[in-house]
């Protein structure tokens, strides 16, 4: 079989390498750093273990089919348990609401702090996520759309238009809901896409089903790292070379596609297919030939970024939740600020506790992980100034909600230029947004069409952001170059 180079270990890379090794291809995954995982990292200081990744996990059968085109099963590989509550939401009035597993359950959660009549139109809502998914899954997330014609689609196009997917997000949830606390926990999900949910298609309401209806899991020891660890673990036993350290540097091509893979080694390794699954816009500074630009990125709209605090405690804490989301008070403002390229005035943070984790902490200790989404590079901030008022604004903030004192126990931070250093373009971990103009066909090609054999996959390309898309985006890769007899 004609050899496959494969450049970024991330998960988009890892999956495509897992399947194409399965398929019996000759396949070399290159990896700038010295260990898998990309955007899902791990960083060990103080005795303390931190995931610098997502740390939300949904669609675990996503992931499952992964380890299953290698002959594996996950669960024994990669046990995951289910996170209950999945998340809980503190609003700023004091009351609290956790979203949990099973319809009823989650009916008389929402009875309890909204009343009955709220309790009935969550049900006929969650009802509405179901279906949407349904449609928007089959027919367009878990789709090749490269082409054009994968999006015409007319059935499924006028089905979501009849359930409310081309309305905007929060006109659509609030045609459902009314308790405003209810709505923001259906809505705060498109900050994972980059908007706002006045911005947001109503087609992203199926975030909320995966996390709020399908659930939230972790593995069970390791943290989310462990989830690339696996994946590289299988891979070599189907029998893929990874190379880390080690940093591609040109995508060598001919007349008839892609010829070769460039390493900062001076090595040449011959490929007739390249997969790139690294940051999409940094790869078009160099390491991409010419002719494999991509009109859709002349100009790109990235999402906004974050700060985020690793604290090492030297306790646990009492009655708290893996997922905590504090709500700001001033829900629109903190949009229009993002919007704006500007920090928020009143932001919503995500709060991680992985208790369960015993390799995050010393026996007796924990580790807690705060977000606070904010402005990327794109905007005019002076970081050098802003990072620190953001920290003690956001230390102030955590002891307003009860968590203490934790200034002496934040370890490491990172703002957007760190996030740069690390390689993300625009200073964001987030990658491009989900307006319409970069969602499906729009978003960057999942293939060159001038470049016979070069490949993409990650959070840059469609389905987009999110631990599911970039594995079907890995997924996607690999059928492309399995269905060619280069």
């Amino acid at each position: 079989m004609s050899p496959v180079v494969v450049v970024g270990a991330g998960l988009g890379g890892l999956a495509a390498t897992v399947r194409l090794a399965a398929a019996g291809r000759d396949v070399t995954l290159v990896e700038a750093r010295d260990v898998p995982g990309g955007c899902c990292g791990s960083v060990s200081l103080d005795g303390y273990r931190f995931d610098t990744g997502p740390s939300v996990l949904t669609m675990p059968r996503v992931l499952a089919d992964v380890f299953a085109a290698a002959g594996h099963d996950m669960e024994s590989l990669l046990p995951l348990r289910r996170l209950d509550p999945y998340y809980r939401l503190r609003f700023h009035d004091g009351s609290h609401l956790d979203m949990v597993a099973g319809r009823e359950a989650m009916a008389e959660r929402v009875r309890e702090l909204c009343g009955a009549a709220e309790a009935d139109r969550y049900l006929r809502f969650r009802t509405r996520l179901g279906e949407l998914f349904a449609v928007e899954w089959r027919d367009f997330i878990d789709r090749d759309v490269t082409r054009l014609r994968s999006l015409l689609r007319p059935l499924a196009l006028a089905r979501l238009a009849s359930l409310g997917g081309l309305r905007r997000l929060d006109r659509l949830v609030k045609a459902h809901l009314t308790d405003p606390r209810l709505v923001r926990a259906h809505t705060f999900q498109s900050l994972y896409v980059g908007l706002s949910p006045r911005q947001a298609l109503g087609i992203y309401a199926v975030i909320a089903h995966m996390d709020t209806v399908g659930g939230v899991f972790f593995p069970a020891d390791g943290g989310m790292h462990a989830i690339p660890r696996a994946l590289a673990d299988v891979a070599r036993k189907a029998g893929a070379s990874i190379r880390y350290g080690t940093r591609a540097v040109k995508v060598e091509t001919g007349h008839d596609g892609v010829r070769a893979v460039r390493l900062d080694t001076g090595e040449r390794l011959p490929a007739r297919h390249v997969v790139v699954a690294c940051d999409l816009p940094a790869a078009h500074q160099g390491l991409l030939p010419p002719e494999a630009g991509d009109w859709r990125l002349r100009r790109p709209r990235f999402s906004p970024s974050c700060l985020v605090m690793h604290f090492g405690l030297d306790r646990r804490l009492a009655d708290q939740a893996h997922h905590t989301l504090h709500f700001g008070r001033d829900w629109d403002s903190g949009f229009s600020a993002l919007r704006a390229g500007r920090p928020q005035p009143d932001p919503s943070l995500l709060v991680t506790y992985p208790e369960s984790d015993s390799s995050a902490a010393p026996e007796g200790h924990a580790t807690l992980t705060v977000l606070e989404p904010t402005a990327n590079l794109r905007g005019d901030g002076d970081w050098t100034r802003l990072t620190p008022y953001l920290r003690e604004r956001l230390l102030g903030r955590l002891a307003d909600l009860g968590y203490g004192d934790l200034s002496q126990d934040c370890r490491l931070t990172y703002d957007p230029p760190a996030w740069a250093g690390l390689g993300h373009s625009a200073g964001t971990p987030f990658a491009l947004d989900h307006r319409l103009t970069q969602t499906a066909w729009f978003r960057p090609a999942g293939a060159a069409g001038r470049v016979p054999g070069l490949h993409f996959a990650g959070m840059h390309t469609a389905p987009g952001v999110g631990v599911p898309p970039v594995l079907i985006s890995g997924r996607l890769a690999a059928e492309r170059i399995l269905r060619t007899p280069r």
